[in-house]
């Protein structure tokens, strides 16, 4: 039996169904750029009325729910995924049963870090050097070998900053391996980068071949959760080539289909280490909502039904902030007001609330992205509201 995925690759047009796995904000986005087109969207996610369900048909189900799987299958003439933690063996079952141009190869690749270290040194990209970590004894020597500080993580499952512990003295090596052993996966220690910025570049490549790339986004983290993506990026014009071309290279290396978020530390003498891979849209990505010609929501569209890719070009300077659950209240006041800071700075600030129904500590709720005629402006709307107080302080010291 000859799979759809075997036949011939397919040009998908608008007015026909785009199958999800996944159902939360990114597809929520990924459904309203593709509705814009013409595409229909269903998603196959477990959590009822989620962000792309307020927006999109769903399936209720798990993501290993086979049977689930093969109903999104039915009623979707192409599938994607919108997080890389959906079931890549549900993913494979459905490149036999449905099209799925992405295939599950990447995503069975980026759901591992040993696995994806692997693959981006294969691509001929510098990663931060690593080690396999099994028992106390190796993660002692490695730990002695890389010096201080130095970070384990498991090898599947973290996000946000959660499945890490940074290692500051040999001290911490058994509690280290204890705590994070329960994870039940392999682990791996990474020599820690000293860098002077976090960077990322989004590509996206389509099956016949094309690829193009979005300019790349200075990134700040509070808490190991993104706090701002910056555009342009505050690093040099060699610098960013440099880092614009790396991304092609490990989406054409890698043979990707759709966005593939390529996240990199920038180090004081301006060498690139690439940290993680995203195969899909991404939080450092969502300012190209209103500040690109094409935004990642409508190229990975694209991407995956093989129409030409838009124009990434960017149209004016942006900050994107994300909006937490503490921020939410605080920013639906300013909502209700006329923003007399705005006209002042001469900022547009445009507001994305993904329709999550708890707004806990921490939790992405949503994200603004502020257009300005220069970065300094929007950052001075971001810290004279007040919303983001306590992130400002905690990265601005």
């Amino acid at each position: 039996m000859i799979s759809k995925q075997q036949e011939k690759i397919k040009t998908i047009l608008p007015g026909a169904t785009i199958g999800v796995l996944g159902g939360g904000q990114l597809g929520r986005m990924l459904a309203n750029a593709g509705s814009e087109l013409g595409y229909r969207f269903v998603t196959l996610d477990p959590t009822p009325n989620g962000p792309m369900g307020q927006v999109a048909e769903q399936i209720v189900a798990a993501y290993s729910d086979a049977e689930a799987a093969r109903k999104l299958a039915q009623q979707a003439d192409v599938i994607t995924y919108e997080f890389e933690n959906v079931s890549s063996e549900v993913a494979g079952m459905l490149m036999q049963e449905a099209y799925v141009p992405q295939g599950n190869q990447l995503l069975h690749t980026t759901q591992h870090r040993l696995r994806e270290k692997r693959a981006i040194e294969a691509a001929g990209v510098q990663v931060a050097p690593y080690r396999e970590i099994t028992s106390v004894e190796e993660l002692r020597q490695a730990v002695e070998q890389f010096g201080t500080p130095c970070v384990l993580k498991t090898a599947t499952g973290g996000y946000d900053g959660k499945g890490q512990w940074v290692i500051r003295s040999l001290d911490e090596v058994e509690e280290a391996f204890s705590t994070l052993s329960k994870a039940k996966t392999e682990l791996v220690l990474e020599q820690f980068i000293h860098f002077s910025k976090e960077i990322s570049v989004i590509a996206a490549r389509s099956p016949r071949g094309e690829v193009k790339v979005f300019p790349a986004a200075e990134n700040i983290h509070v808490s190991n959760i993104l706090h701002l993506s910056i555009v342009p990026a505050r690093i040099s014009d060699v610098l960013r080539a440099e880092a614009e071309q790396l991304a092609l290279k490990i989406a054409e290396g890698l043979q990707a289909v759709g966005l593939i978020a390529v996240e990199m530390f920038v180090t004081d003498d301006e060498q690139l280490y690439v940290n993680e891979l995203a195969p899909r849209p991404h939080n450092s990505g969502h300012y190209t909502m209103e500040a690109c010609l094409t935004s990642q929501f409508e190229q990975h569209v694209r991407a995956v039904c093989n129409l030409p890719l838009g124009d990434p070009s960017l149209t004016t300077p942006v900050v994107m902030v994300n909006v937490l659950g503490q921020h939410v209240e605080p920013l639906l006041d300013r909502m209700a007001t006329e923003d007399e800071l705005a006209k002042e700075l001469h900022v547009t600030a445009k507001v994305h609330l993904y329709g999550k129904a708890e707004a806990a500590h921490n939790r992405k709720m949503g994200h603004v992205n502020v257009l300005a005629s220069s970065i300094e402006q929007a950052m001075a709307w971001i810290e004279r509201t007040g919303i983001w107080k306590d992130e400002w302080s905690s990265w601005n010291k």
